[in-house]
């Protein structure tokens, strides 16, 4: 007798049954990974992407993309539109994002470069040794075009002295960061020797560690790939102990580190808003800590830099406070030269009192060398102050609250020329001369002194009354465009602007168009500030 064999079991599926499997499947993955995902990020499998690519067949996408295959035909024409996608993307709110990445795999890969264009991160001490987070920013982290790294001074910032607890002294502390450990050697103690590392274990907090971990900033920025704006806040240093180095300026050295080693080719915006003065000294890439021969080649990347710095006032007195007070303004000066070369915009503002001019500070009174009484004749004249900066291909400018002399200002106009388009002096108060020796240069650049009758007065003023106590604003000529990633503080001023590119009689035509008749004034103050006014 022959057993009849059973069919074999059919290899096609039902639309029903795949897409449930599928949907099961998907839902598995989704809540197994869920609690990795700290950026809102959704997890894309190898079969699903290749390099971020969808490389699924049509059929397999019908059923993960339910949504974008089987509505409106004129919907999926819309979406499958590049020039559609992507406005309608640029403008959906970033608060709707998240959400709208869940609705499919194709919406997800679609609006993810708009979700995580900017990021922040607020150091902690898992902010870059985190697995979860590391694995996260490894999927998300070519996204990210505006990076910024928030860390504000206060007192877990505050570094004690280190104390040997057998003798009770006082333990000096030579930092040398550690990158990575050659191969074929012995790992080495991190803080150079045993007994040191054991001291800053028991006593320093694990801020102080992790800001002094630069293997996991090398490797975090090593995912910013397509990073173009970089951003560094530290606040707050008006309540941190001066002449005494915290973990922020750790964590700034190790920034700066893994900055020089990441491959950022597309990075060219630098913000330091704000910035404590002895900062520039960890992030300048000659003389902070680790640098090499090759530091200043990521540096030079940089065309936009905006500094918000905060003042220390310098003091005239004895040589050696003068020398200590002095110092942070040597620090700024060395920082400026070395991005000198490459910079096109340059934004810079002191905070709190007014400061010297950081573009002239080789003519600033306060930098020219002191011949003291003891100096030995021979050297007398030998003794130099700080050479004076040169940007060759600088075209915007701006300085706020900064004190300085009008034959600064005008040196700075007559060397920059060639390649100024536009400046702006906000703020500035003047200890010698007026703006009209200022300014000057600018008859020899345009050949007349049409910029004397084209300069317009801008206050911002709640009530249009006699201001009191204004400082000038002026603004340099030659463009429409000024735009600053910095902020800008509500002042008034004296503006000079487009002085070569309008006539007079444009402007005087404006003006009386506007301001010339009564009517006009009568409606403009009884709809803003006068509702009553007849």
């Amino acid at each position: 007798m022959y057993a009849q064999r059973p069919a074999p079991p059919s290899l096609k599926r039902s639309v029903s049954e795949e897409s449930h499997s599928s949907y099961a499947s998907q839902a598995t993955t989704v809540s197994r990974s869920s609690s990795k995902l700290l950026f809102g990020e959704i997890p894309l499998t190898p079969a699903t992407t290749v390099d971020g690519r969808s490389t699924r067949t049509s059929r397999s996408n019908s059923s993960i993309c339910n949504l974008v295959q089987s509505t409106n035909p004129t919907f999926l024409r819309l979406w499958m539109n590049d020039a559609c996608r992507e406005n309608v993307l640029a403008h959906i709110e970033q608060e709707d994002l998240p959400n709208f990445r869940l609705t499919c795999l194709d919406f997800s890969n679609r609006a993810a470069p708009y979700l995580f264009e900017y990021m922040t991160v607020t150091f902690k001490p898992s902010a870059f040794t985190k697995p979860a987070r590391m694995e996260a920013l490894s999927r998300i982290g070519r996204h990210v075009k505006t990076f910024t790294f928030y860390m504000p001074h206060g007192p877990e910032t505050s570094l004690p002295p280190i104390i040997d607890p057998m003798t009770g002294e006082e333990r000096q502390f030579l930092y040398e960061p550690q990158v990575q450990v050659a191969p074929g050697k012995e790992k080495q103690p991190k803080y150079g020797s045993v007994e040191m590392s054991d001291l800053l274990v028991k006593q320093y907090p694990p801020l102080f560690h992790a800001a002094t971990n630069v293997p996991a900033f090398v490797n975090a920025f090593a995912e910013f790939t397509n990073l173009m704006h970089l951003k560094i806040s530290c606040p707050g240093f008006d309540h941190a102990p001066r002449h005494h180095r915290s973990v922020v300026d750790y964590a700034l050295i190790s920034l700066r580190i893994a900055i020089e080693r990441a491959p950022l080719f597309s990075l060219h915006t630098l913000s330091l808003l704000p910035i404590h003065p002895g900062g520039l000294l960890y992030l300048h890439p000659m003389h902070g800590f680790g640098s090499t021969s090759s530091s200043a080649k990521r540096w030079s990347q940089i065309r936009r830099l905006s500094i918000c710095m905060e003042t220390i006032p310098y003091s005239s007195g004895l040589a050696r406070t003068r020398h200590q007070s002095l110092e942070h303004l040597r620090i700024l000066h060395a920082y400026l030269r070395t991005l000198s070369k490459g910079l096109t915009r340059l934004f810079f503002r002191w905070k709190g009192e007014r400061g010297p001019s950081p573009l002239s500070l080789d003519r600033e009174p306060c930098m020219l060398p002191i011949e003291e009484d003891c100096m030995h004749p021979s050297m007398r004249g030998q003794v130099r102050g700080p050479r004076p900066l040169k940007f060759p291909r600088l075209r915007y400018m701006e300085l706020e609250n900064a004190i300085m002399d009008s034959a600064q200002i005008a040196d700075f106009i007559n060397r920059h020329r060639r390649s100024l388009v536009e400046f702006n002096f906000e703020d500035v108060k003047l200890r010698q001369g007026n703006w009209d020796e200022a300014l000057e240069p600018l008859t020899y650049i345009a050949g007349n002194d049409r910029w004397k009758r084209t300069q317009e007065e801008v206050m911002d003023v709640p009530i249009v009354l006699s201001p009191i106590n204004m400082e000038p604003r002026v603004m340099g000529p030659l463009s429409d465009q000024h735009q600053y990633d910095a902020p800008r503080s509500p002042r008034h001023g004296h503006t000079l602007s487009r002085w070569l590119k309008k006539s007079p009689e444009t402007k005087r035509s404006a003006k009386e168009s506007f301001w010339a008749g009564g009517e006009h004034m009568k409606r403009f103050l009884r709809g803003s500030i006068f509702p009553s006014w007849k």
